[in-house]
């Protein structure tokens, strides 16, 4: 508990230095195209609340209390949230028009899961929008995050540098429409569990 608090505490400051590097870009970029209802998986502190331009409502899920209370101070119009955890969602089939996951695939306990209950509360016609840090697709690098997950994975509240992330998706069954990778740390998309996606591109 000790180290979620510790991580809640300076998420913020944290995100500053990745922010100036380009996620807020990236982080704007997947979450301004969710329309109609929209689920937001794991919102941490709340820093997209600001950025979701086309949505109707808002519901925001994130399992650690304590981003959960410094989340509560971002809530805009017509959002909402809850606790709960990725592998459990308390909404029914097919009940959202798009899902978004920034950051959050790597603190997932299970991520396959997760990714199997995103396509089941995703409509036909829905839409996935992630913007996740996989693992490098540098062999070099990749050994270097393989060997600082045990570690990172205690200090960062159960962030793992090591997965392969999009792997998870595809296994769940969610066809990706779309993918850029944007640097050696981060990948963004679009997903959709079948074969229409009504939601624009990325880079729309």
């Amino acid at each position: 508990m000790g180290a979620h608090l510790f991580v809640a505490s300076i998420y913020d400051a944290f995100m500053v230095p990745a922010d100036k590097l380009g996620f807020e870009q990236v982080r704007r970029m997947v979450v301004k195209n969710a329309r109609g209802r929209v689920l937001e998986i794991g919102a941490g502190t709340g820093l997209n609340f600001q950025h979701f331009e086309k949505a109707d409502c808002v519901l925001a899920i994130e399992p650690d209390p304590f981003m959960l209370s410094r989340a509560i101070g971002r809530i805009r119009d017509c959002a909402a949230l809850t606790r709960a955890r990725a592998e459990e969602l308390p909404f029914p089939d097919n009940s959202f028009d798009t899902v978004v996951s920034t950051l959050t695939f790597c603190t997932i306990g299970d991520p396959l899961k997760a990714a199997s209950e995103i396509r089941r509360v995703l409509k036909d016609d829905g839409c996935f929008f992630f913007a996740e840090h996989p693992i490098a697709e540098q062999q070099a690098l990749a050994k270097a995050e393989k060997l600082l997950t045990p570690l990172w994975k205690r200090v960062a509240g159960g962030c793992h540098l090591d997965r392969d992330i999009v792997s998870y998706f595809r296994s769940a069954g969610l066809n990706i429409a779309e993918i850029i990778r944007l640097d050696s740390f981060f990948v963004a998309g679009r997903a959709s569990k079948s074969d229409i996606c009504a939601s624009p591109g990325i880079e729309a």
